[in-house]
């Protein structure tokens, strides 16, 4: 694949693709233990923003919308079978910007879209303004968060490597603008954690209107960040995809 893309379970015979969008700070590794949880048939495929990992010297990009702009013309080339989505936070805004980004272009909406961690766009005022705060203040903000382990808050060499990937995904995410368009066809899962005080039940909610097909909500227990705390969120992405979709059938459909 691309520089832009990971695959975590290589299958060519996969029937679907599973493309996995991390929230801020996170990478393609924030997903490196979903493969176990994930039935065959489904090839994983988690993004890999510029910024980390192997693209760590690369600039990050600060503008949601330009970042999906590039996506959608990285991701295009595998397409060819069905796709579905899945963000965290962040990931979850860009996930969504995405799906409507190809079917504007006319490259499809994918089968599925998972959202956790994150309000329903259309929801004003979720988010304040951290970006820009004096280091000591966005380091609190950090540790408030809990989304940042203890011992590289505490790391002033690693703070410093860190701090301009963090705040250029803050900028992406509270710089966010939605503008209102036709619902998505394709059925929506929104997920969060029981004690995440940022992103209420009702806020998963209202993801229910960003789309005419099925929509189900689901709280898990954890903070912001339940998607490390155990394995139960891959596995009720498969479980979902299991009850939707064959996955017995190993092969791509013909297209």
């Amino acid at each position: 694949m691309t520089s832009w893309f990971t695959q975590l379970k290589p299958d060519p015979r996969a029937r679907f693709r599973l493309f996995c969008f991390p929230h801020a700070g996170g990478a393609s590794t924030s997903f490196h233990r979903w493969p176990q949880h994930i039935s065959s048939g489904v090839g994983i495929c988690a993004a890999q923003l510029p910024g980390r990992g192997r693209r760590i010297k690369e600039p990050p990009e600060t503008n949601l919308l330009i970042l999906v702009e590039k996506l959608a013309h990285a991701i295009r080339p595998y397409l060819d079978r069905p796709f579905v989505f899945f963000g965290h936070s962040m990931g979850a805004l860009i996930s969504f910007e995405l799906a409507r980004r190809l079917r504007r272009e006319k490259g499809g909406e994918p089968a599925h879209l998972f959202v956790s961690g994150r309000r329903a766009p259309q929801i004003a005022g979720g988010d304040d303004v951290t970006y820009n705060l004096p280091t000591a203040e966005f380091i609190n903000e950090l540790r408030r968060l809990n989304g940042t382990p203890a011992e590289v808050l505490e790391h002033p060499e690693l703070m410093e490597l860190m701090l301009p990937l963090l705040r250029a995904d803050f900028e992406m995410v509270e710089t966010y603008t939605y503008s209102a368009e036709t619902p998505l066809a394709c059925p929506i899962s929104a997920y969060g954690g029981a004690q995440d005080s940022e992103v209420k039940l009702e806020h998963l909610r209202a993801w229910r209107d960003q789309t005419t097909a099925d929509f189900t909500s689901r709280m898990f227990a954890g903070d912001h960040f339940f998607i490390y705390q155990d394995e139960a969120l891959p596995q009720a992405i498969d479980r979902e995809l299991r009850a939707r979709y064959d996955l017995n059938e190993r092969h791509p459909p013909a297209v």
